[in-house]
C-alpha cells in the first residue's frame, strides 16, 4: 500500500544520542528490534503449540506462556514506539469510513446475528 500524500505521519522524536549515519555495530535499536523479532517468533511458535497440544494441562501452561510472550511483545512495541523506532500514518476519516462500510457489509454473510459496533 503506498502512502497517503495529506496523511500526517505519528512519531516520537528519536533519541538525541542515536547517531543519523548506522555503522556495523550494534545499537540499543537494534538489540530491542532484535528481541522483538525473537518475542514474534515465539508467539507464533507458541500458538502452534497451544493449537496442537492434546492434552488440557499442557494446552492451559502454553496459553499462559503465550499470553506472557505476547505482553512482552507489546511491551517492547510500546517501547520502540516511545523511542522514535516506529512510525505510524494517520489515516483520513474518508477512508475508514469507506473500510468500516466494507467490512460491516461482510456481517451479512456471517451464520450469526452480529452486534452494531460503536
Amino acid at each position: 500500500m503506498s502512502p497517503n500524500p495529506t496523511s500526517q505521519t505519528i512519531q516520537n522524536p528519536k533519541p538525541a544520542n542515536e547517531p543519523q549515519v548506522k555503522g556495523p555495530e550494534m545499537n540499543d535499536r537494534d538489540r530491542v528490534n532484535d528481541i522483538l523479532a525473537l518475542e514474534k517468533y515465539l508467539t507464533d511458535s507458541f500458538n502452534i503449540s497451544a493449537r496442537e497440544a492434546s492434552h488440557s494441562y499442557l494446552h492451559q501452561d502454553i496459553m499462559t506462556i503465550l499470553n506472557e510472550t505476547h505482553q512482552c511483545q507489546y511491551e517492547l512495541f510500546e517501547l520502540m514506539f516511545r523511542k522514535g523506532h516506529y512510525k505510524l500514518e494517520a489515516e483520513q476519516q474518508q477512508t475508514l469510513d469507506q473500510a468500516y462500510q466494507q467490512f460491516n457489509g461482510y456481517s451479512t454473510q456471517f451464520p450469526y446475528q452480529t452486534q452494531t459496533l460503536q
